[in-house]
């Protein structure tokens, strides 16, 4: 199957819209309410499950490592966990950077290209399709930390909506 990989590059950049927008609304939310920014980054849906600060690093991190390694380019390196608000605001703005250097044509015929991709620690290397990692894992896993973050930050009361994920005009 062929897909226009390079379209996930703009769905990624409006995941990042959406990041900072409900990261800007959660900031607010929590300065007015007497809710530091630490304790905020650190909030949780349930105990068990990584923290705002976690949901938006990986948010950061895919969108720019996953392109990156469908085209064949080095992969940039992890951003780091422990950011404040406007430290996640300039690592948002680093990535939509990084996308927007990306072209249709690094892209074009790699489909098919193979990739071998270590997770887990190494306790798992799958070979996958460039277009089926994009697609189905990269993709999946960038919107599932998204939804995440978005929904740590209604559980606290924050007053975002459906209508704030799609923080840009469609």
């Amino acid at each position: 199957m062929t897909t226009n990989l390079y379209s996930f590059v703009d769905i990624f950049d409006r995941a990042l819209d959406t990041a900072a927008h409900i990261l800007t609304k959660g900031a607010e939310f929590a300065k007015t309410n007497g809710v530091s920014e630490t304790e905020m980054l650190g909030w949780r849906l349930i105990g068990d499950m990584e923290p705002l600060r976690f949901q938006l690093m990986v948010v950061c991190n895919f969108t720019q490592q996953w392109p990156a390694r469908a085209v064949g380019l080095p992969v940039p390196a992890d951003i780091e966990v422990g950011l404040s608000v406007a430290e996640f605001q300039t690592a948002i703005a680093a990535s939509k950077a990084y996308l927007a250097a990306l072209k249709p044509e690094q892209f074009a015929g790699r489909d098919d290209v193979p990739m071998t991709v270590s997770l887990g620690n190494g306790t798992w290397e799958p070979t996958f399709s460039t277009e089926r990692w994009l697609t189905t894992f990269a993709n999946t896993n960038i919107l599932f930390h998204l939804s995440t973050a978005y929904g740590i930050l209604r559980s606290q009361g924050v007053a975002i909506g459906k209508v704030d994920l799609f923080s840009t005009p469609m």
